[in-house]
């Protein structure tokens, strides 16, 4: 495709279905797989409610035993699609094809999965787009720059659909952790974005929250709510080591225009109080939320800011159904509902 004509559509936008992986080696949740598995049956359960769930199995045999589960839960089956693809982890944001459209149709991209920079385990995870690409008849590009591949994880980028894009300096621009394009600058990054998604401005926000194992993703960070709207978590406790990095953030943002030279419209959405388990601090966020037609799906953690959030959310998005899912299981992980899923434009 030598025309571009290339937009990387919102989230809130038509979605032909979401895209998620079943969980099949407990390793990225220790000592919790059992709970993860039934965590995630609900999760399915929610968005197949709304829409297709696109869902990948290693093989015929976890694909019988996930579908009894699903039918345990007695969940609208007529809405799951089973994908068989070898993986190493779940995480669909990140592993799985970014869809774009390119004039009317669709493209999938393929943004060189790495495990983040950090993990040698990620050979399976490499297939995924090519395999959901050709499951879905989508073409799949290759992303390059000057002839190499570029490595961008899915959770690293928020679009609002009409060529302003948000990222994080710590995860794209950290000089010695967990590099994915060495060498390159602000400049080589917006000229990717540019070509492949149509992005014609970049926000670069700071850093992210501690405890974040992928190294300041956006999508704990921030999100576009719809084309001139931004909410983004924010630590009240001033003691805590959040509270710096997100304040810095939040200037950033006040600072910042969109596409059309406006400044946007941001929102704060609380943090939930610390959770630790074993010695590490979990990345918890409301911000990992998950945009559905008609519906959105939000990570809840046993907080009291819970309900806070939920609210927030609900004033966000007047016409859609608000859901909290219990993410307390799923953060164990490093990540939540928007890290497990890919949308599907239509």
């Amino acid at each position: 495709m030598t025309t571009n004509n290339r937009r990387f559509p919102a989230e809130w936008e038509n979605q032909q279905g979401i895209l998620l992986c079943f969980p099949h080696n407990g390793k990225d949740w220790p000592g919790k797989y059992e709970a993860i598995q039934w965590a995630f049956v609900e999760f399915i359960k929610k968005v197949a409610t709304y829409e297709t769930v696109f869902l990948v199995v290693i093989d015929d045999k976890q694909k019988e035993k996930v579908t009894e589960m699903l039918e345990m839960a007695r969940v609208n089956l007529a809405n799951v699609s089973f994908i068989i693809q070898k993986t190493n982890r779940s995480w669909m944001r990140d592993s799985g094809p970014i869809v774009i459209k390119n004039g009317d149709l669709r493209e999938a991209l393929n943004f060189n999965f790495n495990g983040w920079a950090k993990y040698k385990n990620f050979q399976l995870d490499k297939h995924i787009p090519a395999t959901v690409a050709n499951f879905l008849d989508i073409p799949l590009t290759q992303v390059t720059y000057k002839g190499k591949p570029v490595i961008v994880e899915g959770g690293a980028i928020d679009s609002n659909g009409r060529g302003t894009l948000l990222t994080s300096e710590e995860c794209l621009m950290h000089p010695d952790i967990q590099v994915r394009n060495v060498g390159f600058t602000k400049a080589d990054y917006e000229a990717v974005f540019k070509e492949y998604l149509g992005i014609t401005n970049v926000i670069w926000l700071g850093n992210g929250v501690e405890g974040d194992d992928t190294h300041g993703h956006i999508d704990d960070l921030c999100r576009f709510i719809n084309e001139d709207t931004i909410v983004t978590i924010i630590e009240t406790d001033r003691n805590d080591a959040n509270y710096e990095p997100l304040q810095d953030n939040l200037k950033r943002l006040q600072n910042a225009t969109l596409e059309n030279g406006k400044a946007p419209i941001v929102v704060a959405l609380p943090m939930p109080k610390r959770i630790d388990f074993e010695d590490l601090r979990l990345p918890a966020s409301y911000a990992n939320f998950l945009i559905l037609n008609k519906c959105v799906l939000v990570p809840t953690f046993n907080d009291a800011n819970d309900r806070v959030a939920l609210n927030i959310l609900a004033e966000c998005f007047p016409d859609r159904e608000v859901i909290g899912i219990s993410a307390i299981d799923l953060i164990w992980g490093f990540g939540t509902l928007h890290c497990l899923s890919q949308q599907i434009p239509a």
